[in-house]
């Protein structure tokens, strides 16, 4: 988008369009401006439109500004278009406000409104509501070597790191363009989590010495302004693209299990007479996480009451699974045959419910191989986890003992060492 005035936000219907953090937002019924979830090419598309309100904007001119120095096909741009309709013309009863000239280009026909972005918030609300989960903005990283050409170093690391991280489902994560209007400014992480609507903010710096980088990174629970982890990446700049992967999944796969902590600690604090499916699933993983018997029973209570509150809850299911196998690998169950089933019960509705989630995945092929059901089947569910989420750390694990299962320790012992490398740092942090 373009750089921000004194008059970025743009009104036009229920919603209106922050072009200073790049953001869309749909007024609800008592009056309140909600940020929509939006691709950010979508909403560069946006902005050059309800620029010229009325007039007809060329495709080649619409393109242009949004896909610069790149060669992209016309179709690209149609669905684009599309999505934006998708999202503007849900209440509309006549015609779309974006009107297609066939051949030519495209005219955004409802009426917008100009008015300085202070203004605006004044009118509608003074921070973005949290959205129900946890929220993450990972923030421009600051170039520390001078040298404006690693500017593209610093920004395509943010990208793989946000990429990372959308894989986390649990997990909202703030689009790149939301946070890029911040770049090369000094940041107040309160102010920023109260612009954007988010409760955590992942900051880092670039120093490049020579043919070496290093990336500092951390994170900051943007309420409180407390530091939940920090670390740094050392590498050679050899290979570019291989160095942004490395740093990338080594981050996402320290930060889900910290937010996990971070979450689970906040709502210990808060009070129970109004829990989600969210809430109940972070407050049975600390008494998992100690397995024992009573831990385990504590936690399939509260996993049940998310399953009552919330019956395709993936997640919910697929721990519970895992807690009815921890029941009966180590003897605590007076029933066996009954638990199994339970759980290998459990495992499938997880699967019906996420199957595109890498720890319901995770989960439930370990839950299916350790029961004996089909290994090949469980070694693809397994696999499709890695794929969506390569940084998840317990997929690793469970791929791991699977691969034992399968009687394939060479590759188990590979995964097994993916496992340690991606939990090392957060185990040296605790």
């Amino acid at each position: 988008m373009h750089a921000p005035s004194a008059a970025d936000a743009c009104l036009f219907g229920e919603f209106r369009l922050d072009r200073r953090i790049g953001v869309l937002f749909r007024r609800d019924q008592r009056g309140v401006f909600a940020p929509l979830v939006m691709g950010s090419r979508a909403l560069e598309i946006l902005g050059v439109l309800v620029e010229r309100p009325g007039e007809l904007v060329p495709r080649a001119e619409i393109i242009s500004a949004v896909w610069p120095e790149t060669a992209v096909e016309d179709s690209n741009l149609g669905v684009q278009i599309a999505a934006l309709r998708r999202v503007l013309d849900k209440s509309r009863t006549e015609g779309s406000c974006i009107q297609t000239i066939r051949g030519r280009g495209y005219r955004f026909t409802a009426p917008v409104t100009r008015v300085p972005t202070d203004a605006a918030m004044v009118e509608t609300s003074k921070e973005l509501p949290l959205p129900d989960k946890p929220s993450l903005a990972v923030m421009p990283f600051q170039n520390m070597s001078g040298d404006p050409e690693q500017d593209y170093f610093a920004d395509g690391m943010v990208e793989e790191i946000i990429t990372a991280l959308s894989r986390i489902r649990w997990l909202f994560v703030i689009a790149r363009n939301s946070t890029s209007t911040y770049k090369g400014h000094v940041i107040d992480v309160k102010q920023v989590g109260r612009d954007l609507g988010v409760r955590y903010v992942l900051e880092g710096a670039v120093r490049k010495a020579g043919g070496r980088v290093r990336i500092s990174t951390q994170l900051i629970d943007a309420t409180t302004s407390a530091h939940l982890w920090a670390d740094r990446f050392d590498g050679l700049l050899e290979d570019i693209f291989e160095l942004q992967d490395k740093v990338a999944v080594s981050v996402a796969g320290v930060i889900e299990p910290t937010l996990e902590a971070a979450e689970t600690r906040r709502l210990a604090d808060r009070p129970t007479n109004d829990l989600t499916a969210l809430d109940f699933y972070l407050r049975a993983l600390p008494d998992l996480d100690a397995f024992g018997k009573n831990g385990l029973i504590r936690a399939l209570d509260l996993l049940g009451q998310a399953i009552e509150r919330d019956p395709h809850y993936g997640p919910a299911l697929a721990l519970a699974a895992h807690c009815h196998q921890g029941l009966e690998v180590n003897g605590w169950t007076e029933d066996p045959e009954a638990t199994r089933r339970t759980s290998v019960e459990l495992a499938r509705r997880a699967l019906r419910s996420g199957p595109e989630d890498p720890n319901v995945l995770a989960l439930a092929a370990f839950v299916l191989g350790y029961f004996g059901e089909d290994i090949d089947v469980s070694l693809g569910l397994i696999d499709r986890c890695l794929t969506l989420n390569p940084s998840c750390a317990r997929g690793w694990h469970w791929s791991g003992l699977l691969r034992l299962f399968a009687g394939q320790p060479d590759t188990a012992l590979q995964h097994f060492q993916n496992y340690l490398r991606l939990t090392l740092q957060l185990q040296l942090l605790k």
